[in-house]
């Protein structure tokens, strides 16, 4: 499979925001944050045309929220330990259900605001998604792996550049 990277579309955000307006009316006080995270929440970047999720609650083993989800056209495509991950039916976003204080959820969001606040590490995570894009991958899931060592790299500037 190839992968889809599209240029940035200022409708990202906008589609995030009608999706967590959503999210907050189905789940109310269970939804303890809502994010938008990935490469769609990053002006400017060149993404896969998919919105990606954080959802941050207290329980993640919460039966209702599964449920709840559900209702709402989510499907349940990952069950792990301390993490959910729901697609929608058009398969145009990936809800991450995280539980409050997982290391991922401050993980994800450093990377985020890095991507957000220093151009040269956007341009370098863009030019590495642009090449492998031109790859032939098994699954959605090699692709993946193969961005984690620019990730690390990205994070581990992230996290220096906060040190005091």
């Amino acid at each position: 499979m190839r992968v889809n990277i599209r240029p940035y579309s200022e409708e990202w955000p906008l589609a995030f925001a009608r999706i967590r307006e959503s999210l907050r009316g189905a789940l109310s006080a269970r939804a303890q944050r809502i994010e938008h995270i990935g490469s769609t929440a990053v002006p400017g970047l060149d993404a896969k045309p998919v919105i990606d999720i954080l959802l941050e609650i207290h329980d993640v083993t919460d039966f209702d929220v599964r449920e709840i989800l559900k209702h709402a056209g989510y499907h349940l495509v990952v069950d792990e330990p301390g993490h959910r991950m729901f697609r929608s039916s058009s398969h145009d976003v990936h809800l991450h259900v995280w539980q409050s204080s997982d290391a991922e959820i401050e993980r994800h969001l450093l990377f985020r605001d890095r991507l957000r606040e220093n151009n040269a590490d956007r341009l370098f995570y863009a030019r590495e998604k642009r090449r492998l894009a031109t790859t032939e991958w098994p699954t959605q899931n090699d692709y993946a792996q193969a961005k984690s060592p620019v990730i690390a790299q990205i994070l581990a500037r992230a996290r220096e550049s906060r040190k005091p």
